[in-house]
């Protein structure tokens, strides 16, 4: 593919998945790297690949939305911990595409839980954008994200449904994300009653997930429940990059169920540790897991192993993983999206190949 049939992606931050997106986005056939944007001041002026430690990319970071107007790129990819609503309209009205891995999935949560300062609903703003750019929105990621996709393809040979259940088993202290952390509630005392609050507003994008399967099996739901069980460190904990007291929040179990008559369909289920030394724990099995009831029955696990000569014994190595697997469905998905129609997508709206990698050739 000349770089005249490329697409031209302008990406948004450079914090852990945006670093690892840099390197991702300039190595792939299909894609372009135009334009950065930070907002960190000191980050502004230098090279995209210099500020992520892969070297000169030719890109410089800039600072302000008109630069992004100007740049006229494709399609815009966001990768800050927390979405940017006003940074997305603006981008959007010009008609620039906008594919985002921030707390985004179908919009029932953004809705719910964080209503746009002018009073209406998130996703009517943003659809308004859409419309009146002419562009396309679409939010993804591994979990919730990709996750959703391959529970709904397991489900393809299953006669009579009962329940879908997909589960993230893994050890959460590679992300290293001290504010995402923060906000989630870990580190605080397990009694602080403040806990099961903050892990609704920072999980609830969970709920989308649920939403995002149900829509795919046309099954109306009477609700989404939210329950979690907490686990508490047995000892201090010190990560180097995160510390949590005895006594503080370590793990977590979260359900998100989503119900019919009372009785729980479609499942999604957050198994997460930053440190094994917790009351209670549970068994991670670093893995994201599908499991079907019916006829027949389905158990698939979807694990991912590093690169052939991966250190795993190196942090940093280990974290890449994590970012690679976040970020690759936003940059797969990026070619289906631009050729969608105007308006705000998710993965039900988008044709099979969006969720394909691509070859090393």
């Amino acid at each position: 593919m000349t770089s005249a049939d490329k697409i031209r992606v302008f990406q948004v931050a450079t914090g852990n998945l945006g670093s690892e997106m840099i390197g991702r986005i300039t190595a792939h056939p299909d894609l372009q790297l135009v334009g950065l944007h930070c907002y960190t001041a000191d980050k502004i002026g230098r090279d995209a690949g210099e500020i992520v430690g892969i070297g000169p990319v030719g890109v410089t970071a800039t600072g302000t939305v008109e630069e992004i107007i100007a740049a006229k790129p494709d399609v815009l990819t966001f990768h800050g911990v927390f979405p940017d609503e006003d940074l997305y309209v603006r981008v959007l009205e010009a008609g620039i595409n906008i594919v985002t891995t921030a707390d985004w999935i179908t919009g029932y949560h953004r809705d719910t839980n964080h209503p746009h300062p002018s009073g209406r609903k998130v996703s009517e703003v943003i659809a308004d954008a859409c419309a009146r750019g002419g562009a396309t929105f679409y939010g993804t990621g591994m979990n919730p994200g990709l996750n959703q996709i391959l529970a709904i393809a397991n489900s393809a040979d299953v006669a009579d449904i009962e329940n879908i259940t997909v589960t993230e088993s893994v050890d959460v202290s590679c992300h290293h994300s001290v504010d995402t952390w923060k906000a989630v509630g870990y580190g605080r005392p397990i009694d602080d009653p403040t806990i099961p609050d903050s892990l609704y507003k920072y999980t609830a994008v969970f709920a989308d997930s649920v939403y995002l399967m149900a829509d795919a099996f046309d099954l109306q739901l009477d609700e989404v429940k939210f329950t979690y069980e907490l686990g508490a460190c047995t000892k201090d904990v010190d990560l180097g990059w995160y510390f949590m007291p005895k006594g503080s929040l370590g793990a977590n179990y979260i359900k998100y169920q989503g119900m019919v008559d009372g009785v729980p369909r479609i499942e999604s289920h957050l198994e997460w540790q930053m440190t094994p030394h917790t009351d209670p724990a549970w068994n991670i099995r670093g893995c994201y897991i599908t499991q079907i009831t019916g006829d027949p029955m389905v158990y698939n696990k979807h694990m991912i192993f590093p690169a052939k000569g991966v250190d795993l014994s190196n942090p940093e190595s280990f974290a890449s993983i994590g970012m690679t697997v976040t970020g690759l469905p936003a940059l797969n998905s990026i070619r289906a999206v631009v050729a969608a129609p105007p308006g705000i997508v998710t993965s039900n709206d988008l044709p099979l190949r969006a969720f394909a990698g691509r070859f090393k050739l």
